[in-house]
């Protein structure tokens, strides 16, 4: 991305957080990869998925998953995602 870029937050915050976009690795080699499950309808499906193409590649998958699909993940999941994780792939329906 570059700095032009806009990236909208459907999150209902009425005063939106200021972010800097990271930069993407040149490849996922080496990297471990989170799916994030939203406890969507059918969002296991497309994340079943990735973890099968990603797997097939040699590359290392954590699988995690919302309470709830109508708040945001707790602090603590996004800590332990964080932590374990270089890249994380959310995984949305609808």
């Amino acid at each position: 991305m570059n700095d032009a870029s806009i990236l909208m937050d459907p999150t209902g915050e009425s005063a939106p957080a200021q972010r800097t976009v990271r930069q993407r690795p040149a490849n996922l080699q080496g990297l471990t990869i989170g799916l994030l499950d939203i406890a969507k309808l059918r969002g296991d499906v497309f994340i079943d998925r990735l973890e099968q193409l990603f797997s097939q590649q040699g590359l290392e998958v954590k699988r995690y998953r919302k309470p709830t699909n109508t708040k945001p993940a707790p602090v603590e999941l996004k800590q332990k995602i964080a932590a374990q994780c270089q890249v994380v792939v959310e995984a949305l329906s609808d």
